[in-house]
């Protein structure tokens, strides 16, 4: 598989992993995408680990800087323990993702290109107070192995992970039951943390700017958009109304985009029937309005010029999120793990016990 062509399958998954989501609640998240790489030809780095604070990046390592940094100003009050621990975990992990990458391609008879080993680990804590935790794996794509959080044991998605899971939930090496003391406890505890030096950023409530326009597709037929931008926090619910009163399901709706200032944007699209009489408004619900819903009507007499630079602005926010999550190539919750084996160890994880999850399988 060319790089290129690795790059645009991820484009859709990557779309899957920032979907749209409803309005804001006091939920909190702290998940870690780790990622290696089987050739160093693919433009990638063969190991990174990105971690992300509900949908913000908060720190990151890979390969080529070989150095864990912060990615917001609030993290940096951890200080230099916190990061020097980090980059050491960063550094042991490389080899061990490289090797990982090399026993699953062994695994699926494969010689060369360019494959992919990830995991994706986290926890959340729910506005009700209750927690959750989850520890999952893909390969090129692929579920491959995920950890069952009732029972403690990894569960294969795939023929080719028997191995490993048998492994890994053997009573030697109980690997499940030492990751529950990290995503119960320590993940917890460092969520809890984080939370509090970014509750001023995670708490910024800016309110949207709504544009819409319309484009004749036919005799018939008009096309409406729907651009909402501007926003903070991420989560938003848009949809176009008829008559005020009959929602109309959209067809298009693209994923919540980042702008470069820490914003969002979004963009609904519709078919309707073009007739006289009946009028369209997008309707916006964001926790910056409170109770109230924003509602644009689209005014079929009105000019878009400035259409085509905020479409422009899409398509770099769409090259940014290319840039930040490239590698993540799953998001399905409790469906999926991946790597070929127990030669695990997970750099975010700031307990020594993990040190010792470094046996191949």
């Amino acid at each position: 598989m060319t790089a290129g062509r690795m790059k645009m399958m991820m484009i859709p998954l990557i779309l899957i992993i920032l979907g749209v989501s409803g309005v804001e609640c006091d939920s909190h998240t702290l998940r870690y995408y780790e990622t290696g790489v089987s050739s160093p030809g693919s433009g990638l780095p063969v190991y990174s680990v990105v971690g992300y604070l509900d949908d913000k990046e908060i720190e990151n390592y890979n390969s080529d800087t070989h150095q864990f940094l912060p990615r917001t100003e609030w993290m940096k009050k951890l200080g230099s323990d916190y990061w020097d621990r980090r980059t050491q975990a960063g550094r042991g992990a490389e080899p061990v993702y490289k090797h990982n990458v090399q026993i699953l391609m062994s695994r699926y008879n494969q010689t060369g290109g360019i494959h992919i080993v990830q995991e994706m680990y986290g926890c959340e804590l729910r506005d009700d107070g209750t927690t959750e935790g989850y520890d999952q794996y893909g390969y090129d794509g692929r579920d491959y192995v995920y950890l069952d959080t009732q029972r403690w044991i990894y569960i294969p998605t795939m023929n080719e992970a028997q191995i490993t899971t048998q492994r890994w939930n053997s009573p030697e090496m109980r690997v499940g039951e030492r990751d529950k003391n990290y995503l119960e406890n320590l993940c917890m505890e460092e969520l809890k943390q984080f939370i509090e030096y970014g509750r001023e950023d995670l708490e910024r409530r800016v309110p949207p700017e709504v544009k819409v326009w319309g484009h004749r597709q036919s005799d018939d037929v008009t096309r409406l958009q729907c651009l909402v931008y501007g926003f903070h926090p991420r989560p938003v619910d848009v949809k176009w109304v008829r008559n005020g009163k009959d929602d109309v399901p959209s067809d298009v709706m693209s994923p919540i985009l980042p702008h470069p200032d820490g914003t969002y944007q979004i963009r609904v699209s519709v078919e309707v029937p073009t007739k006289e009489g009946d009028t369209y408004s997008c309707h916006v619900d964001h926790s910056s309005l409170g109770d109230e819903t924003l509602s644009v009507i689209w005014d079929p007499k009105a000019k878009s010029g400035n259409t085509p630079i905020i479409i422009g602005v899409v398509v770099v926010a769409v090259v940014l999120i290319i840039g930040a999550l490239i590698g993540f190539l799953i998001y399905r919750r409790r469906s999926g793990k991946t790597p070929g084996d127990r030669n695990i160890y997970v750099p975010a994880r700031n307990n020594e016990e993990n040190a010792s999850n470094s046996s191949s399988n």
